[in-house]
């Protein structure tokens, strides 16, 4: 799959987010940031979405 959660690391969140404790997810898709999340949840349930997506557009594809 081309769908990948990651949690952001401090040096890529303001200073205000890492003082405030902000947690964030990114959705990646073929290396393109594709959405970003505060909950872990939702950052999988997004992903899922996609790839689901990929899959169908595949079986419509071939």
């Amino acid at each position: 799959m081309t769908v990948k959660v990651t949690e952001r690391d401090d040096s890529h969140k303001s200073h205000e987010g890492v003082a405030a404790g902000i947690r964030i997810w990114d959705v990646h898709q073929q290396d393109l940031l594709v959405g970003m999340f505060h909950c872990e949840t939702d950052a999988q349930n997004y992903k899922a979405e996609l790839e689901t997506l990929e899959q169908q557009r595949d079986l419509h594809s071939a």
